[in-house]
């Protein structure tokens, strides 16, 4: 695939299948249930989901051992009356270090099981990942701070993943710091996002655990300042929402400067390595990035 006219976004879809697949991983699951966390508690295609509590307790585990407020906060997306009670049961379960490391070694068994240990392009991806990552820095960044703090695995596919990793949640940190500056809440922006990415209303954001009073609201401040109507975008809303898609482009600009004209080695690495996970039910066939790319 060329490098397009939004070159950060092209390397967020590519990364996505091999630092996401994280969340699907059958590896990771079975470390988190081993620890007392719930089985997967469904598969869509087969592809194992995450249970919740596992979820949120290992994702926030590169921040430490830190409250349900900071990981509800980081996160920014999901409601906090389920994450906050979540991570606190979690927290009765297993501690930070021990589901990070499980963490860890569940993502690198589902990609080496998946791609083998030593797949085309390995060594070339790292070098161009840690090229990609070295100018990054913290400021604002509570997820791609704690991944950085953990330092790499010591292992080619470990270090690999971890730096994915660490440039996925860089672009959700900033993703995070551009809809809040335009002035949204995550309600709003759930409910703008999966109409821009041309989900039905009310979809993907019901995942987030919002009740329907809290979205009847959103929606109704979404109408107030004419970016809704009828329960779908208005042009206003359109262009409002691409805008903060811009201002997170804007944010890790950064990334796409370090790797210069090596960007299309990387996506080309990248690529087939994402469609090989997502033939082996490491990854959903289509995800977030997958619709924004149908929204340009």
């Amino acid at each position: 695939m060329p490098v397009s006219q939004h070159p950060s976004r092209d390397l967020a879809g590519a990364l996505e299948p091999f630092a996401g697949q994280v969340y699907f991983s059958r590896e990771c699951h079975e470390n988190y249930e081993k620890l007392g966390f719930s089985a997967s508690p469904t598969e869509m295609n087969g592809v194992a989901m995450p249970d919740g509590v596992a979820y949120f307790c290992s994702r926030g585990s590169v921040m430490g051992q830190v409250p349900g407020e900071l990981i509800a906060a980081a996160f920014a997306v999901f409601n906090p009356a389920v994450v906050v009670p979540a991570v606190t049961h979690g927290w009765t379960i297993t501690d930070a270090s021990t589901i990070c490391d499980a963490r860890t070694d569940g993502a690198v068994g589902a990609l080496t099981r998946i791609l083998g240990d030593a797949p085309d392009g390995l060594d070339r991806a790292t070098a161009l990942l840690t090229q990609a990552t070295e100018s990054l820095r913290p400021e604002g960044r509570p997820l791609y701070a704690g991944l950085k703090s953990l330092g790499l695995p010591g292992t080619p596919m470990g270090d690999a993943w971890r730096l994915a990793d660490q440039l996925r949640e860089f672009r959700g940190d900033a993703h995070t710091a551009s809809w809040t500056t335009a002035g949204f809440d995550a309600t709003e922006i759930g409910m703008l996002s999966e109409l821009y990415w041309g989900l039905p209303s009310r979809s993907y954001v019901r995942s987030r655990a919002w009740s329907d009073q809290e979205l009847d609201a959103a929606e109704a401040r979404l109408e107030a300042r004419g970016l809704m109507a009828d329960h779908q975008l208005t042009p206003k809303g359109r262009e409002v929402r691409e805008e903060v898609e811009l201002a997170t482009d804007a944010q890790c600009r950064v990334i796409v400067d370090a790797l210069g004209d090596d960007l299309q080695d990387l996506l080309d690495i990248l690529l087939p390595w994402g469609a090989a996970i997502r033939d082996g039910a490491g990854y959903p066939a289509s995800g977030p990035h997958d619709l924004a790319d149908l929204a340009r």
